[in-house]
């Protein structure tokens, strides 16, 4: 891996290393300086602030009201992610302060698909006669067609959505539209207008949005920053039962929740219904007051998402022997397909596969006549643009720069693999297959200590857009082992600094079992680090937590 330094500066004080953090995350002024550490509280926030045109907002709410005032049935038709599952939830409980008359769907991944389904919305009808209106969160914004013929049932539609539209809007009552958030937070916005406007209730939401917000890789700056990090203090103290029993089944301390225990522990667990099984159990963990229905639902979500762990392995697995098998170099573009693919696990395969070989990747799981993939990407590749080139080709495809899922007849595979293969070869240099590590600054070491840590925490939430800190220095190695399952770990005593006068400090390497045998005792090595906080018998102290070691 290479190491990119991002600030030549050696800073001398702990300020100095904060100012250095600052810079870095293009923060230069006293005024953004305020403002990053105590942004602005996103009850503050107007629709423009969030990139969401104010006439869509009021011709919502209208809509809105003409279905209560007109006893109509509204259905909150949400999508079987974290994201769209929370969306659903805020949405839903709001609107059930109002009416009786509402009802949230997440369609089933693999008998119904991504986004609205019109054999759904048909049976939806025939079960609700007073069907009139359904809010989409977390799609819709590339549903015209479907939208249009789900009209012609007497149904209209408010689309909420933050994935890119497509070259034609749909033609609807309203549409909420922003790229700047995720479906959460435009669920939360939505339901704050409406409180405003019907007088009633208050929205509370924020917890929900947080999990939405981290689960969906949203840039952890400007207005997401304020809804994670206000979200994350209100999921602290969040006394929705579904999630408190979430966090005890998965070992969590509410009080500590942070932007890892949300994206690692949290967002898998309500994730893994959607992908093996029914979403609609992880909504209803959300929006349950029963607490021992909670308890039953967080332990189902639990065992599911050790299912889906072992499925993603296996799956993980089987992809990487087809790749062994390409003859020659590793093409630009990867693209593995079998027919034993689990639809719900192939996004995640994705994403590691791109960790592994770092260059773009999608992985299809075969149908006997249509077949379902998602990719990932890596930087300065836009994989939707990519797969929207070749329209001629797929049936429906969705998503952002960095992933994408499509709809493809199986039989248009092998000349749709060529195609991307042929773009990437052209579009995708060497230098962009090269994983770099972004390195904040050389760490003197006696510049260590609770206090820097302290300091540095108070730029958190870490997440993509603000990386928890990364540094660098030389250090040598004074013990070593491996630990873990497997010796997957490495465990070690380094001496940082280039002299004998350096400071000793612990350190832990992740996945890095495997270099121990290349490592000898006063060996020197280059590392690249965060500080952690290692907390035993009412103990504290700085370990390292090595990120490379060269």
């Amino acid at each position: 891996m290479n190491l990119k330094l991002l600030n030549q500066q050696v800073p001398k004080s702990i300020d100095e290393v904060i100012k250095i953090l600052l810079l870095n995350r293009e923060i230069k002024s006293a005024k953004e300086a305020a403002e990053f550490l105590s942004p602005s509280k996103p009850l503050e926030f107007t629709a423009s602030d969030l990139g969401i045109k104010e006439d869509q907002v009021k011709k919502a709410i209208t809509r809105i009201k003409k279905a209560l005032d007109n006893n109509e049935q509204i259905v909150v038709y949400g999508d079987y992610d974290a994201d769209g599952i929370c969306a659903t939830a805020i949405l839903w409980e709001t609107l059930y302060k109002l009416t009786k008359n509402v009802l949230p769907y997440i369609p089933e991944r693999v008998t119904e698909g991504y986004g609205l389904n019109v054999e759904s919305i048909k049976k939806l009808k025939s079960e609700n006669k007073n069907l009139g209106l359904i809010i989409t969160v977390d799609h819709g914004i590339t549903a015209g067609e479907k939208i249009k013929q789900a009209k012609e049932l007497g149904v209209d539609f408010i689309v909420c959505d933050h994935h890119q539209p497509g070259n034609n809007l749909p033609k609807c009552s309203a549409i909420i539209h922003t790229d700047l958030i995720c479906a959460g937070a435009i669920a939360w916005f939505l339901s704050r207008e409406i409180f405003t406007a019907f007088k009633k209730g208050q929205t509370d939401y924020l917890d929900l949005v947080a999990i939405a917000s981290i689960a969906d890789l949203e840039p952890l700056i400007g207005i997401n920053r304020s809804f994670v990090k206000y979200g994350l203090e209100a999921l602290r103290k969040t006394t929705r039962p579904g999630l408190l029993a979430l966090f005890t089944e998965a070992k969590i301390t509410k009080e500590n929740l942070d932007t890892y225990e949300v994206g690692y522990i949290i967002a898998p667990r309500l994730n893994a219904m959607g992908r093996l099984q029914h979403a609609l159990d992880s909504l209803r963990l959300l929006c349950t007051p029963n607490l021992e229905q909670a308890k039953n639902l967080a332990d189902r979500l639990g065992t599911t998402n050790k299912e889906r762990q072992n499925l993603t392995l296996e799956t993980l697995n089987q992809a990487r022997l087809l790749l062994a098998g390409t003859e020659g170099e590793l093409p630009r573009f990867l693209v593995v397909d079998s027919d034993q693919y689990q639809e719900g696990v192939i996004g995640l395969v994705a994403g590691k596969l791109v960790e592994e070989y770092y260059r773009p990747t999608l992985v299809i799981a075969r149908g006997e006549i249509y077949s379902k993939a998602s990719g990932r990407s890596i930087g300065g590749f836009n994989i939707i643009e990519a797969i929207r080139r070749q329209s001629d080709l797929i049936i429906e495809a969705g998503g952002h720069p960095m992933a994408a899922g499509l709809t493809i007849k199986t039989g248009q595979i092998e000349v749709f693999k060529q195609r991307l293969q042929k773009q990437a070869l052209e579009s995708v240099t060497k230098e962009m297959m090269q994983k770099t590590q972004k390195v904040d600054l050389v760490l003197p070491s006696d510049l260590i200590s609770l206090n820097l840590w302290e300091k540095i925490n108070k730029l958190s939430p870490f997440g993509i857009g603000n990386p928890q800190p990364v540094f660098s220095g030389q250090a040598r190695i004074k013990n070593f082992r491996t630990v873990g399952n497997q010796n997957s770990h490495l465990k070690l005593e380094l001496l940082l600094g280039q002299n004998k006068d350096g400071l000793v400090f612990s350190a832990i390497g992740f996945g890095m079992g495997s270099l121990a045998g290349q490592l000898k005792i006063d060996q020197q090595v280059q590392i690249a680090y965060n500080l952690s906080l290692n907390e035993w018998n009412q103990r504290k102290n700085i370990e390292l937590k090595l990120k490379d070691l060269i």
